[in-house]
């Protein structure tokens, strides 16, 4: 008998392949409510352990065969979820899996909009190699640009082209970006070009998705951030046919010459397909606070509502999930 291949495995898996995407929600949405409860009380660390204890006691739980290889840091860092730990039940697939227990944990901690707890999971050997360089360049529109703008033009030139694929005026573009002082040009750049500026505080994942989807109001994503955030918004983009153009930044000399050493070539533009090399690929998200993309976390006398959304590459879809949770349930399973 020969062995399959992780795509062979992935592939053919049907039903039980399907099945995943509601697993990967139910990961998601325990990390988001043990976030929850921290919600404004400025205890950012705190919040962060909680959505990790979540996380990991539900991903052991998931039917997949997976290493983390963009988690909360090398072992002796973080003793859960690191980098390189193996997570679900050993029975399933053999996939890559990306974790962000909490994609804004200021935001988390302050009590303000957008942040979410994320994962992605891809066939084994197929996400980006984020290790070496911690920051890049990135650029996210939807399906009706992703052919015509690039990170490589002018930010004029791109928001003229969005402007005509969208059949807006320019003056009527969003243009999400982090709120950072290293931006300041970039925010120029686009004001002069007559656009508006939509800042985010912290998560640039929920930014990316937002601007990736028909339904919100966040046109593009412009700006530099985490390369890891990069790759985990790439999985969901495979879903919505949109585009994610990144560029590697090294912080310093030491980090640039890491990324050489690592052979990456810090002029390439990395598609898409660079960041996650398959469309064997899911999203999975719950909102802890309200924002862009989901609604947060929410709790009355007697039950948690979440709502989730989960995106699979391979066959392009994209599913809003509302969910309640018995609060005595909860308490007891957990």
């Amino acid at each position: 008998m020969t062995n399959k291949s992780s795509a062979q495995q992935f592939e053919g898996a049907g039903t039980q392949d399907r099945n995943l995407a509601m697993e990967l929600v139910r990961v998601t949405e325990a990390a988001a409510i043990g976030a929850s409860e921290w919600v404004g009380l400025g205890e950012k660390k705190i919040a962060d352990g909680a959505a990790v204890d979540a996380m990991r006691g539900f991903l052991h739980t998931v039917h997949m065969d997976g290493t983390v290889v963009i988690g909360e840091g090398e072992k002796d860092e973080a003793p859960m979820l690191y980098n390189g730990e193996r997570v679900g039940d050993g029975l399933g697939p053999k996939v890559d899996v990306a974790v962000d227990p909490i994609d804004g944990t200021s935001l988390t901690a302050m009590g303000y909009n957008n942040a979410l707890s994320v994962m992605a999971v891809a066939e084994r050997g197929s996400m980006y190699d984020a290790s070496s360089v911690f920051y890049m360049e990135k650029m996210v529109v939807g399906p009706e640009a992703a052919d015509m703008v690039d990170l490589r033009l002018p930010v004029k030139q791109n928001l003229q082209l969005l402007s005509k694929a969208l059949n807006k005026k320019i003056s009527q573009l969003n243009v999400c970006v982090l709120d950072r002082p290293r931006h300041k040009g970039l925010v120029r750049e686009i004001r002069e070009a007559g656009a508006r500026v939509k800042f985010i505080m912290d998560g640039d994942v929920a930014g990316g998705i937002a601007a990736a989807r028909h339904n919100t109001d966040v046109d593009i994503l412009l700006g530099t951030g985490g390369t890891p955030e990069g790759i985990i918004t790439a999985c969901a983009i495979k879903a919505t046919g949109g585009m994610i153009q990144g560029r590697l930044a090294p912080v310093d000399d030491e980090e640039r010459q890491k990324a050489i050493d690592a052979g990456h070539d810090l002029d390439a533009i990395l598609t898409t397909d660079d960041l996650v090399a398959t469309q064997n690929c899911y999203f999975a998200a719950t909102g802890i606070t309200d924002g862009d993309l989901l609604r947060g976390t929410r709790y009355s006398s007697n039950r948690i509502e979440t709502q989730s959304i989960v995106m699979r590459g391979e066959s392009g879809t994209v599913r809003l999930i509302e969910a309640e949770h018995r609060l005595t349930k909860w308490k007891k399973d957990n």
